[in-house]
């Protein structure tokens, strides 16, 4: 095989600090990107529970859309209601395609005069050409921005970050400010993908080792990598795009009814808009579970069959839970088999395991909502 066709993984900007600290790297969405240090997984986990982890998601893509038109654009090509968006207010939604499926979930945020995104790494090439064959003859869309995005995620990360942004006091989830840190602009905005609170900062990417270097000299902050930030989103119950979603799969399947607001239900308007008010009407044809074992950890792809053997569904992600203390797994079964402790069996290499489906998430929330 060519070099052309295995190419060498992309590395991020802040590759260096990474390796000095120790990191363990490895290839996810086509970049080098560090898996773990040398504390290991369950204790960067544990960290970011009782302290502030900082975790390095600068693969992700950002981009801006501006002009008049930038929020009824988007919403062509998305569910969520974002006309009424604030200002400084982020709201999660995805891309559909015209089955009802999701090609990626995003953020969006309202910047004032432009609209910002923030999409996956695995697909933010394709999110781009697709916003440009959809809207970019209404609106203007930037390229993929140079940018670094560091995500400071635990109970002591509002302590940690107050006194470099006293801008941030009082801020709640889902809202963002400006902020300036060692003569840098950065967005910092409440959210995050742990379960925990916490603020993921988006910064120019000349500007991001300083900015890491800064919050890694308090000692409440540890490195923490993507094996870890897997374990606390599974706990939190949270998906991931090829996982849970997947052009295949609809946000309704997947439990994501909250993420599309009461007039685009009503209204529609958005590619697979029937398919999905079609499922919120009557009921998707699969649902999302939670799934515990005593056994021992199942893997995604893993089949779920019911007492007779006749297989139902699938696991889409699974491990093992530090918090929850067990392994855990997310999956996707018909009507009829998701009520919490309901017994089925997933089979993995031929082994049958015991599952019992469990509600969400696996460790509660603690986003700060004032």
């Amino acid at each position: 095989m060519s070099d052309s066709e295995n190419p060498a993984p992309l590395q991020i900007p802040l590759h260096n600090l990474h390796s000095e600290a120790g990191a363990r790297f490895g290839t996810f969405a086509g970049y080098d990107m560090p898996m773990r240090y040398e504390a290991g997984a369950v204790a960067e986990h544990e960290w970011c529970r009782n302290a502030a982890a900082l975790f390095d998601v600068s693969h992700m893509g950002v981009i801006e859309i501006r002009g008049d038109e930038r929020a009824l654009a988007l919403e062509s090509i998305v569910p969520a209601a974002l006309t009424e968006l604030a200002v400084d207010r982020s709201r999660y939604t995805f891309f559909t395609n015209e089955a009802g499926g999701v090609l990626d979930d995003l953020m969006v945020t309202n910047r004032g005069d432009y609209l910002q995104l923030v999409v996956n790494a695995g697909t933010k090439h394709e999110d781009l050409a697709h916003l440009r064959s959809a809207i970019g003859d209404r609106v203007d869309i930037s390229d993929l921005l140079d940018t670094a995005i560091l995500a400071l995620q635990g109970p002591q990360a509002v302590d940690v970050l107050l006194p470099h942004a006293p801008d941030l006091n009082g801020l709640t989830f889902g809202y963002g400010a400006e902020i300036h840190i060692d003569g840098a602009t950065a967005w910092a905005s409440r959210s995050g993908y742990t379960g925990e609170d916490g603020f993921e900062l988006i910064i120019d990417a000349a500007h991001a080792e300083e900015l890491a270097s800064t919050l890694l000299s308090d000692e409440r902050v540890e490195l923490a990598g993507l094996a870890a930030r897997d374990s606390l989103r599974l706990e939190a119950g949270l998906c991931l795009y090829g996982h849970e979603l997947t052009p295949d799969i609809t946000p309704i399947e997947a439990g994501l009814l909250w993420a599309i607001q009461k007039r685009r239900r009503t209204e529609g308007g958005f590619p697979g808009a029937e398919t999905i008010q079609r499922q919120i009407a009557d009921g998707p044809p699969r649902i999302r579970v939670g799934l515990t074992s005593d056994k021992r950890p199942v893997r995604e792809e893993s089949l779920l069959i019911d007492e007779a053997s006749t297989e139902i569904g699938f696991v889409s992600s699974g491990g093992f839970g530090p918090t929850f203390d067990g392994p855990i797994a997310m999956g996707y079964v018909p009507p009829g088999y998701q009520e919490p402790g309901q017994s089925i069996t997933a089979v993995q290499r031929g082994k049958e395991i015991p599952m019992t489906v469990t509600e969400l998430p696996f460790a509660p929330h603690n986003y700060h909502r004032g």
